[in-house]
């Protein structure tokens, strides 16, 4: 059931599209202004946008440069009833799909989004191969990272990746997939927490035509999707019982039963899980079942939080900038290193996903500029602005501290072995703890 986000200030038109599709089949998403519907585009994944170009807060054309930086696969389909030509070609330049004028057809609309669908399955059969050297930072956490990747790749064992919102579990996903005697077959997406729980089950296994209401033809779910390559289960902890239960027998059997249906249909898939919850805690809580976690839990990957591994925020920072500039023809700004350190201060907790819209704002607002530590304290959220009253100089400090701790406590004390991970030598990073008053 392909899910389409309904981006419209005006819940009239949001509600004349909803029946539309619906009757047609599509599960439908909605939000009411450009700025919610790009977070809720990177959060739930529609498979194509019905975008209005004229809306209050932020416009339509602001979020679909936006979303071709943090969601390219996702088709755009731009709405207007006020459109200039200048509008159309910018839209097509920013990479939209298409543009249809209001008042909006039933067929015109229904003919654009079944062409959009069409083309989302495309692009995701065609996404380029990720590799670990895709995955940035030169951390000792994000090598171990990268050698489990190479460890599991080649195998078919399940992968569970933990991690909080935002590090790059699906990137991991996706790595391990283009890695394994897989890569040719597909690569597909299940976000257990952004699909209805009365839902999952027929998103997951398909479902025979009149099993429930509105299931007009047989369909085909995410298992049957993904034979002879990977589903990547991401929130795995948000499944129901129920889907546990079904998952649980899937995992087991290496056959799947559609709702309504009354033949096993056997599949060929590694599944790789995800989640941003503690699984174990789940498991004592009884929200999540032990069996299935033994069964996800073959390799366990976890990534960790951006503010535990601030020595790769350079490298960051130069990947997201360059990103910027090559897939969107943007100029951003050069950071002076009192900005890199201001964004250093800061305890991400957003993880890399903040960091890259960080760095979208400061590439618009300081195009082909410099851009200082005020720049970069402006544009963080206001709970950072606590520190900002304090001097710069001894939120740079206190920031060098907690880093050469970090580093420290990691290398059980070994001066050397801290000094390697900063990337530093060793007469240095003693300099820098007397200073401080570290104490090994």
């Amino acid at each position: 059931m392909p899910a389409i986000l309904v981006v419209d200030d005006e819940s009239n038109i949001r509600r004349m599209l909803r029946g539309l599709l619906e009757a047609e089949g599509y599960r439908v998403l909605e939000a009411e202004d450009g700025g919610s519907g790009v977070e809720r585009a990177v959060t739930e994944d529609p498979d194509v946008v019905l975008m209005d170009l004229v809306m209050p807060r932020q416009d339509g054309l602001t979020a679909l440069r936006r979303l071709a930086e943090r969601k390219p696969v996702v088709p755009v389909v731009m709405m207007s009833g006020r459109a200039t030509l200048q509008d159309a070609v910018e839209a097509t330049r920013l990479g939209a799909f298409h543009f249809i004028e209001k008042p909006l057809s039933p067929e015109s609309v229904l003919a654009t989004v079944g062409g959009a669908v069409e083309l989302r399955r495309a692009r995701e059969r065609s996404a380029p191969p990720v590799t670990p050297a895709d995955i940035v930072g030169g951390s000792p956490a994000m090598e171990r990272v990268r050698e489990r990747i190479r460890q599991a790749a080649p195998t078919d064992a399940r992968v569970l990746i933990t991690g909080e919102s935002g590090t790059g579990k699906e990137l991991v996903a996706s790595a391990i997939h283009h890695l394994s005697r897989r890569s040719r077959g597909p690569f597909v997406r299940v976000n257990s927490a952004a699909i209805p729980r009365e839902l999952i089950e027929s998103e997951m296994f398909g479902h025979e035509r009149g099993a429930f209401t509105g299931a007009t033809d047989r369909r085909r779910g995410r298992f049957e999707q993904a034979d002879g390559g990977t589903l990547f289960l991401d929130e795995v902890a948000d499944l129901s019982q129920d889907a546990q239960a079904k998952l649980l027998r899937a995992l087991e059997a290496g056959e799947i039963q559609r709702v309504g249906g009354s033949r096993a249909v056997p599949v060929d898939v590694r599944v790789v899980a995800a989640t941003n919850r503690n699984l174990e805690a789940g498991i004592e809580a009884g929200s999540f079942r032990a069996d299935l976690y033994y069964r996800l839990n073959v390799v366990p990957i976890r990534i960790p939080p951006l503010r535990d591994r601030l020595q790769d925020l350079p490298e960051l920072v130069a990947h997201l900038m360059d990103r910027l500039r090559t897939r969107q023809g943007m100029s951003p700004p050069e950071l002076r290193p009192v900005a890199l350190r201001a964004l250093a201060a800061y305890d991400w907790p957003g993880n890399v996903r903040e960091l890259a819209n960080i760095c979208e704002r400061l590439a618009i607002l300081y195009a082909r500029g410099e851009a200082d530590a005020g720049a970069v304290l402006d544009l963080l959220p206001a709970a950072a602005a606590e520190g900002a009253a304090q001097p710069l100089n001894e939120r740079m400090d206190d920031f060098e501290r907690r880093l050469i701790e970090r580093a420290l406590s990691a290398a059980a004390g070994n001066v050397a072995e801290a000094a390697r991970s900063l990337r530093t030598d060793r007469p240095n990073l003693y300099r820098r703890m007397k200073r401080l008053g570290i104490e090994r």
